[in-house]
């Protein structure tokens, strides 16, 4: 072979090894996403099934120079299955790390103080990106699955009401596409336990609460009467004097809670003598369970209750209630603002 046709050759070769090294380096720090995209890796997935997805969404990914560059990360069995976002300017070594680390695409779903259970079955069986499993599982399997406590709390055998009533901690949750009712109920509930247990560790002295459990149903009809913050220490005083004095509670929102769906928006005077496990005008003391989903701010008040004498109150109309120490005075204060509006 001529020294002529040996140049050629490693003219070319050098021609083509340097093209080689351009086109790894632009794989390597270049955009391929330029319009913002989702993919979805399942369970099972091949990374070639990967990568194909990839190239369906239209990036310029080159998928020979994708798989070196996971090869070179030692990511090709380390990518996490998930919904993934791809945004514009994200680059290949970007995107490997987003299946890496599992920084899967999060959705939100908001548990408003004062729900009941009810409320939230019905916003979890609405939301589409949960994987929806609770019409299946018993009540017993779903309590069991959860690791709830059941020294203190009213099973459905001695109520018809929902056993986690109360259990499951008012707040805003994110989570991954496809993440189980039951994982999601889990983090509430703990998410409740742990706040209970700080609250009730601190708890002031002397209250008639003998468990956490029923320093949670205090704390669901503070959370019921209440919407103002700074009066929720009151509404509690005057439940703890009532409970310490053997005065029934006589709170509407128990009655209502014990009503179901009955209940059509007004509370009648057979409503009241009605003997429900909730009816705290006939019932002595709590009732068997909470009725909504307290805040932290109400279990705090039912803990840290205000002293004082009152033993009544009544709302305003504006959110805020009246305090007394005697029923005359809450006659009076009934008549002020109750009567004088019908």
């Amino acid at each position: 072979m001529s020294n002529r046709i040996i140049g050629f050759l490693l003219l070319i070769l050098s021609f083509s090894g340097g093209w080689l090294w351009m086109d790894y380096q632009n794989a390597l720090h270049l955009p391929v996403v330029y319009k913002s995209s989702t993919i979805t890796i399942e369970k099972g997935d091949s990374f070639n099934q990967i990568t194909d997805k990839l190239v369906a969404q239209k990036l310029t990914v080159k998928p020979f120079w994708f798989k070196v560059i996971a090869l070179q990360e030692n990511a090709m069995t380390k990518i996490k299955t998930g919904e993934y976002e791809l945004s514009p300017g994200l680059n290949i070594p970007e995107i490997l790390d987003l299946f890496v680390h599992g920084k899967a695409k999060q959705y939100a779903i908001t548990f408003p103080e004062g729900w009941s259970y009810k409320e939230i079955r019905q916003e979890i069986d609405k939301n589409p990106y949960l994987e929806h499993t609770l019409n299946n599982i018993t009540s017993d399997a779903l309590m069991a699955q959860l690791s709830v406590d059941l020294h203190h709390v009213a099973t459905s055998n001695s109520t018809s009401i929902a056993p986690l009533e109360g259990l499951l901690f008012p707040d805003t949750y994110f989570f991954e596409k496809h993440m189980s009712d039951v994982s999601l109920l889990k983090r509430a509930y703990d998410k409740m336990q742990q706040v209970l247990q700080q609250e009730w560790q601190a708890r002031a002295e002397g209250l008639p609460l003998k468990t956490p459990y029923e320093a949670l149903i205090l704390a669901s009809i503070v959370e019921k009467e209440t919407g103002e913050k700074s009066e929720r220490p009151q509404i509690a005083g005057v439940f703890v004097r009532r409970l310490q004095q053997g005065i029934l509670l006589q709170t509407d929102p128990t009655v209502i809670y014990g009503m179901g769906d009955s209940y059509q928006g007004d509370i009648r005077s057979k409503d009241l003598i009605a003997p429900t496990p909730y009816n705290t005008y006939v019932i002595s003391g709590l009732p068997p369970t909470p009725i909504a989903m307290p805040g932290r701010d109400a279990i705090h008040s039912a803990l840290h209750p205000e002293n004082g004498d009152s033993l009544y109150f009544v709302a305003k109309g504006d959110g805020t209630h009246v305090f007394s120490a005697s029923i005359k005075e809450h006659n009076a204060a009934v008549d002020n603002f109750q009567r004088k509006k019908k």
